[in-house]
């Protein structure tokens, strides 16, 4: 991307946006921190989400919150990991991750740190990993007993031929495309809950956003608010302290913290996914209809919104 944006630099001298003619360029060329696991961190959101609304869980025969969820991943690159990392961190239970020469399976959980550490040292391959079955196979696992499947590599894995033998009750798409129409219609009748890739993974689209602002604005975020933010808690300590209340070291290393980029980033990035999700669960429910349904009345009526206010010209 830094090349991309080297190129169309040379090219237009004079563009002084040029900078924003594309994303995903590495911080030290107008990128953005954060954007590497953004579309997998999104992913995470978007699941944590579903696992705050007791409504929809009720409809699958599932507790509140992450914890103690069992997850199966297809993939272990850029989304797959991120999103794993996360469930994993909130206590979710990563007990399968599928990749090209197969996958690995463990009812007891995966450290989804070590496993992506051999793969990444084992030329992208989970085979010889012995810490969990490995199955050759890496369509098996998709048919693995588990409260959330999530694609996050190929489009087109779950058909019509094996959508019968899907176990999950959640399917998270965090790749595009993952689940066919016809697998799609029949796993909503069977009353499986399908979070759609048109929002699941608008993460990395998202922060791509966030640096095309930053791009155009030419100022890095945080940049005008840190060391203010940190000089104000600072205050709010010694105030605290004046009128007789100890704060503890621990605490004002908490308190005392002004969020650059990233945390700025990450914090933007829950945001639009929290509230994405609950606007589609508001819709699914009022009209009755899947969530894809609902993500896909959300876009058209902001267009037809967007023409009825502008017009049509010519």
């Amino acid at each position: 991307m830094a090349w991309i944006k080297d190129t169309y630099q040379q090219m237009k001298p004079d563009d002084i946006d040029g900078i924003g003619c594309v994303t995903g360029k590495p911080a030290t060329q107008g990128g953005i921190r954060g954007r590497e696991g953004a579309t997998g961190l999104g992913v995470y959101f978007g699941i944590s989400k579903l696992f705050s609304d007791e409504d929809l869980l009720k409809q699958v025969h599932l507790s509140p919150g992450i914890k103690g969820k069992t997850f199966v991943i297809q993939g272990l690159g850029n989304v797959g990991y991120w999103a794993a990392k996360h469930i994993q961190a909130s206590g979710g239970k990563v007990v399968g991750i599928a990749e090209r020469d197969g996958g690995v399976l463990n009812s007891n959980g995966l450290d989804v740190e070590d496993i992506r550490s051999y793969f990444v040292g084992n030329n992208g391959l989970l085979k010889g990993y012995t810490k969990g079955e490995f199955v050759t196979d890496s369509a098996e696992l998709l048919q693995s007993e588990c409260d959330v499947l999530v694609p996050a590599a190929l489009e087109g894995v779950i058909r019509s031929d094996n959508a019968r033998k899907i176990k999950a009750k959640v399917i998270a798409e965090a790749a595009n495309g993952p689940v066919t129409y016809e697998a799609d219609e029949y796993l909503t009748k069977r009353g499986v809950l399908i979070l759609p890739d048109l929002l699941l993974n608008a993460g990395g689209v998202t922060v791509s956003y966030f640096e095309w602002v930053k791009n155009l604005g030419r100022l890095r975020f945080g940049r005008m608010s840190r060391r203010f933010d940190e000089e104000a808690m600072t205050s709010v300590c010694d105030v605290l302290e004046d009128v007789g209340l100890k704060v503890t070291e621990s605490h004002r290393t908490k308190l005392q913290v002004g969020a650059d980029e990233e945390k700025l980033v990450v914090s933007g990035l829950e945001d639009t996914m929290m509230d994405a999700s609950q606007a589609m669960y508001n819709v699914a429910k009022e009209n009755g209809v899947s969530l894809r349904i609902a993500a896909y009345m959300m876009a058209i009526r902001r267009i037809a919104s967007d023409y009825g206010y502008s017009g049509i010209f010519p």
